[in-house]
């Protein structure tokens, strides 16, 4: 075994090093989220009126427990921090895990920076355990951090604990799975895809049971339900974290043993042959439909699939509205009805999926930048190709693939919530979510403008995304101005149903997507390529 991880130490100490700028950012953002949730919440809710106020806002809207999972106490700064913080801190644990072990094992593989290791004194365990342990290692300085900082911001010592180490739990669970698609996977990019679709679809089954009411068993199927059942801040149950270690350990040996037995710089899924003649990739518009073809049908596949959970959620919330006093008050002296209701809930489900369209479309933007770092787009725009040309055929990409998207889940969404529900309208909630797609070429239009313009700031694309994603759901829950919620672009997506419908935000959302757009265009014309 001592043979089989040779070398395992002096790489684990400069893999740490030189990942450790990529690995401090996502410990910032989580313990910022945990932080920020402590600190806010006296400010924001400072009397038991507001607290009150909060809880019943929240159970007024299903799609909260969706994302956050449920709020179980909102009396206290811990209990608003374990709802704000807790599931949203564990998804992003896990996807911090994921893309630590990817890049250190088979990312290294593709670039052929792991053979260059191998010719060395290297047992053949090595680099996958390397990966796996910096995982590890890093969801561990998590915990602690995301601990001292919250106990120092004001939380109580147990549940900031407790809490922080569901995170801890994620982060493991995600690097063992991530270690086993790495070994599935032909190359680094499928490996990532089938990882972060794990984790996708677990934070999925976990909101589609706390946002319906039902079906409670299923919490057990999937790691975050395990993380949920630790309630941090009302019970701090430490169990369940016993599954979260059993199922690192089985999961890791899983991927050592399909390492064992797969061939250097191969998956057990081997690669397709490509055509023996270029067909439509002899121009920049085939070619770019091509490298991302993989991304765009998994895309899809996971648009259509949340279309349809998100359109049966929508008809089982009746009981949620049932159950909340508030609502049921309201219903009875007519002042809403159950079908409007309904719509604005319909409406918050596709401001969310607009934002994970706009993730797509910033990824498809992101990888322009990938191909010049990695020299693939030095030979195109070496000969003929003109840079708007190239840069054109991927920025369509990049606009039409989330806008489809977004057409398909409202499309299923509106068929599966009317098949369902007689009070909802399929062509009312189709045209909703195509009345989202310009909010989400703003934040693709940023992130155009600044790979196109200046690269090195190219984090402002998703900086926007989560800041949109921020004041979107939360920020009408912060009570914040409508000049600081109309800086997120799906604020200003019309309600089709209002009348009149008010289109002038529509309008302002397509000039400044074009602006942005023209400045990415204008600043890659003039910039060199592959310069940071």
């Amino acid at each position: 075994m001592s043979q089989a991880v040779a070398g395992f130490r002096p790489l684990l100490a400069v893999s740490l090093r030189q990942d450790a700028r990529r690995i401090a950012p996502w410990v910032a953002l989580i313990t910022a989220l945990s932080v920020s949730s402590i600190i806010a919440y006296p400010i924001a809710f400072p009397d038991e009126a507001d607290r009150a106020e909060l809880a019943a806002t929240i159970g007024a809207n299903p799609a909260l427990a969706l994302i956050f999972g449920p709020a179980l106490d909102l009396s206290t700064a811990d209990g608003f921090n374990a709802w704000r913080a807790g599931q949203l801190a564990a998804f992003f644990a896990g996807l911090m895990a994921i893309l630590i072990v990817i890049r250190n094992s088979r990312a290294d593989e593709d670039s052929g920076q792991a053979e260059l290791l191998a010719s060395g004194v290297m047992g053949r365990e090595t680099r996958l355990g390397v990966a796996l342990a910096m995982a590890i290692i890093a969801s561990a300085i998590l915990g602690i951090v995301a601990t001292i900082a919250t106990v120092l911001a004001g939380g109580g010592l147990a549940t900031s604990a407790v809490l922080a180490a569901t995170w801890t739990a994620s982060g493991c669970m995600f690097a063992a799975i991530a270690a086993v698609t790495a070994q599935i996977a032909s190359e680094a990019r499928t490996a990532n895809y089938l990882a972060v679709a794990f984790l996708g679809a677990s934070y999925l089954v976990r909101g589609f049971v706390d946002a319906s009411g039902s079906l409670d068993w299923a919490l057990w199927l999937t790691p975050f339900g395990w993380l949920e059942e630790v309630r941090p801040a009302v019970d701090n149950r430490v169990w369940p974290l016993a599954l979260a270690l059993a199922f690192t350990i089985i999961t890791a040996a899983v991927a050592f043993t399909l390492h064992a037995h797969r061939d250097y710089g191969m998956g057990l899924i081997p690669p397709r042959p490509g055509p023996a003649r270029g067909a439509r990739m002899t121009n920049p518009w085939g070619l770019a439909v091509r490298l991302n073809r993989g991304a765009l049908a998994a895309w899809l596949v996971a648009f259509g699939v949340l279309g349809m959970v998100f359109g049966v959620l929508a008809t089982s919330i009746g009981e949620v509205f049932a159950d909340n006093p508030a609502i049921a008050g309201a219903l009875g002296r007519g002042q809403v009805t159950q079908e409007g209701l309904l719509f604005a809930f319909l409406v918050t489900i596709l401001s969310l999926v607009g934002i994970i369209a706009a993730v797509f479309g910033v990824g498809l933007v992101m990888r322009i930048y990938t191909e010049e770092a990695a020299l693939r787009a030095d030979p195109l725009l070496a000969g003929s190709l003109d840079r708007r040309r190239y840069l054109a055929s991927n920025a369509v990409v990049a606009f039409v693939g989330p806008a489809v998207a977004m057409v398909l889940a409202g499309a299923v969404v509106g068929l599966v919530a009317a098949a369902r529900e007689p009070a909802i309208t399929a062509t009312d909630v189709f045209w909703q979510a195509v009345v989202t797609i310009p909010a989400v070429w703003v934040l693709i239009g940023l992130a155009l403008a600044a790979v196109g313009a200046h690269p090195s700031r190219r984090a402002v694309g998703w900086i926007a995304v989560v800041a949109t994603f921020a004041l979107t759901i939360l920020g009408p829950i912060f009570k914040l101005d409508d000049w600081v919620l109309g800086i997120s672009p799906m604020w200003h997506v019309p309600d089709i149903t209002a009348s009149p419908v008010d289109w002038t935000g529509l309008g302002w959302l397509l000039l400044v997507g074009a602006l942005f757009t023209a400045v990415g265009f204008r600043g890659y014309r003039r910039r060199d390529i592959a310069v940071t």
